[in-house]
């Protein structure tokens, strides 16, 4: 599941334009920005808010003198407040940002009519990278999954002419495929400087990774079947990469 620091900083947040009971205003004061109200059980009434770029939950207890900040859970456990924060806050900020990724400049691996995308950000000397893209290999020639790669220059200090070197080649997506299949070992000629275009298709590309929150690659992005995205850093276990590709 999906919980990068930045992701509630992409939600367009709405001023209520319902008074505030006092108890709800005397939490707002603490650093709690209030997003919007609720119905929620037991007759009290909640607020969906962010402290510190995290969803919260605030509950007004019936007789409307007292609030509490926290998770509400059901008698079989079940956390009521994070099925809210997902719906409501979570899933809505990942799908803005699943937009920002189909904008950028990404490079296609596999087949466009492919059912399933997973947005991969990689760097060409990244060795899981390269481990991924050959585990995905038997769901990408069936034609099951497309994979759509956001060049990042993040391990080593040439990483980004090395990246300039595959997105300025007549064909990107084959250069970059011929790269991956070659092991790393694809003859590239790397710019002394980064020319403007690649340099800012580097730049958009690191600026979507820092806004889903990760750090290191591959990081890989895919939508659930709930229209949730979700997200994957580092290279994906067995049940991961499954559950990522679907079905062979």
């Amino acid at each position: 599941m999906l919980r990068p620091a930045l992701l509630l900083a992409l939600l367009p947040f709405i001023a209520h334009a319902e008074e505030l009971p006092a108890p709800v205003k005397a939490i707002e004061k603490q650093g709690i920005t209030i997003i919007k109200s609720f119905d929620a059980p037991g007759g009290m009434k909640g607020w969906l808010g962010k402290y510190q770029d995290m969803g919260v939950t605030v509950y007004l207890t019936p007789d409307g003198k007292h609030a509490i900040s926290g998770y509400m859970y059901d008698e079989q456990g079940k956390n009521l407040s994070e099925q809210v924060i997902q719906k409501e806050l979570y899933a809505p900020a990942g799908r803005k940002l699943w937009q920002r990724m189909e904008k950028a400049g990404w490079l296609l691996d596999g087949k466009k009519e492919a059912p399933r995308v997973i947005y991969v950000f990689a760097d060409p000397f990244c060795p899981y990278c390269l481990q991924f893209w050959q585990q995905a290999r038997p769901w990408v020639d069936a034609g099951k999954v497309q994979l759509r790669t956001l060049l990042v220059g993040v391990i080593k200090p040439e990483s980004p002419a090395t990246a300039a070197a595959i997105l300025t080649a007549d064909d990107p997506a084959k250069r970059w495929h011929d790269y991956e299949q070659s092991g790393g070992k694809l003859a590239l000629t790397v710019p002394s400087s980064i020319p403007p275009a690649q340099q800012k298709t580097l730049q958009e590309n690191q600026a979507i990774m820092d806004a889903l929150g990760a750090s290191a690659t591959p990081a890989l992005y895919y939508m659930n079947d709930q229209n949730e995205l979700q997200q994957v850093v580092g290279l994906p276990d067995k049940e991961q990469l499954n559950m990522m590709m679907g079905a062979r």
